[in-house]
């Protein structure tokens, strides 16, 4: 049963606010909810408890970027293609970003965000060619399976580069050790804003686009029919999940699998409409990756597991259901 878009939606601002209140107060040291709200709203630099929340702060603006970013961006993926598996992980453009950002750190010392963001977005650029053009050979085109096997092996080979090149110099080994797996911390609130600049870019096509998809969800014929520039609208919309998933890797490093339950979670609910699905991925994105991201820093204390691994748990059996059952929610 469809629910209530404006129920769900508000229902998910709810679900939002909570998932930033627990990425606030819980962690090495646990605080209540109302030292969050005293820290907020007047900051005192004494306190500990205060200093602690504004440390926790930019890693919740972080997390509500970077996972609103990917999860729209798996949205779009998966209507421009109509291949209920696409996310920016699985199709590879993560690792084309991945591989892009270590050799500029190996060869160029990059250690900037902006270099990242730059390098990131040249790499998911490439990753997104390369992997279109291995699936589209053969009779049958770019399928859903020849778009999932392609994307795996490229983010297998390209993986091992980056493995490669992170074990031959101590120096990248230190600086990337943990992005390369997926991380919310150590970054600067002008660092997410800069990168937050594309990631609304990317967003705003997206949710104005979002009729496109309908669309080009049925088929380029149907599209057509419908009067959809095919060509342009694919460009316009690649050129947004470039944005989103070059930004967010930029960000936080490659983070796999959001694009691709939040989505499936949000079809669940509202239907196949996108102008429904992609609002709902903007909230669902966030509460997954922030409770993913709380869940890591108290799963294993008094280490912190990365929120990479913590989505990559929920999402291989997710991927694998998908792929067994065929029984995907219509795109």
């Amino acid at each position: 049963m469809r629910r209530s878009t404006p129920l769900v939606l508000a229902g998910g601002l709810l679900a939002l606010a909570v998932a930033c209140l627990l990425s606030l107060m819980i962690g090495a040291r646990t605080v209540s909810p109302s030292t969050v709200v005293d820290a907020l709203s007047d900051y005192d630099s004494s306190l500990t408890d205060h200093v602690v929340i504004h440390s926790r702060l930019l890693r919740t603006l972080a997390g509500i970027a970077v996972g609103a970013a990917l999860a729209v961006a798996g949205a779009a993926m998966q209507g421009m293609t109509r291949n209920p598996l696409a996310d920016p992980g699985i199709l590879g453009i993560n690792a084309g970003a991945t591989t892009a950002v270590v050799l500029g750190v190996y060869l160029v010392d990059a250690s900037e965000v902006a270099q990242f963001t730059a390098l990131a977005l040249l790499g998911a650029a490439l990753g997104t060619v390369v992997v279109y053009a291995v699936a589209s050979l053969g009779r049958e085109g770019a399928t859903p399976v020849k778009l999932a096997l392609a994307g795996a092996a490229l983010t297998a080979g390209l993986g091992s580069v980056v493995n490669a090149l992170v074990m031959i110099d101590d120096s990248s080994l230190d600086r990337l050790r943990f992005w390369q797996v997926g991380t919310l911390g150590a970054r600067s609130l002008a660092d997410i804003s800069r990168v937050g600049v594309l990631m609304v870019i990317g967003a705003v096509v997206i949710v104005a686009m979002a009729g496109v998809l309908n669309a080009l969800a049925l088929g380029d014929d149907a599209a057509v029919g419908l009067g959809v520039k095919v060509g342009r609208a694919r460009a316009l919309l690649g050129t947004a999940i470039i944005l989103l998933c070059g930004a967010a890797v930029a960000l936080a490093g490659p983070i796999g699998f959001l694009g691709l339950v939040v989505p499936h979670a949000a079809r669940l609910l509202v239907g196949g409409d996108y102008r429904r699905i992609v609002p709902l991925c903007l909230l669902g994105g966030p509460v997954l990756l922030l409770l993913a991201d709380t869940a890591g820093r108290v799963i294993a204390p008094p280490a912190e597991v990365q929120v990479g691994v913590m989505t990559a748990l929920v999402g291989v059996p997710v991927f694998i259901v998908l792929i067994r059952t065929r029984r995907q929610v219509g795109l």
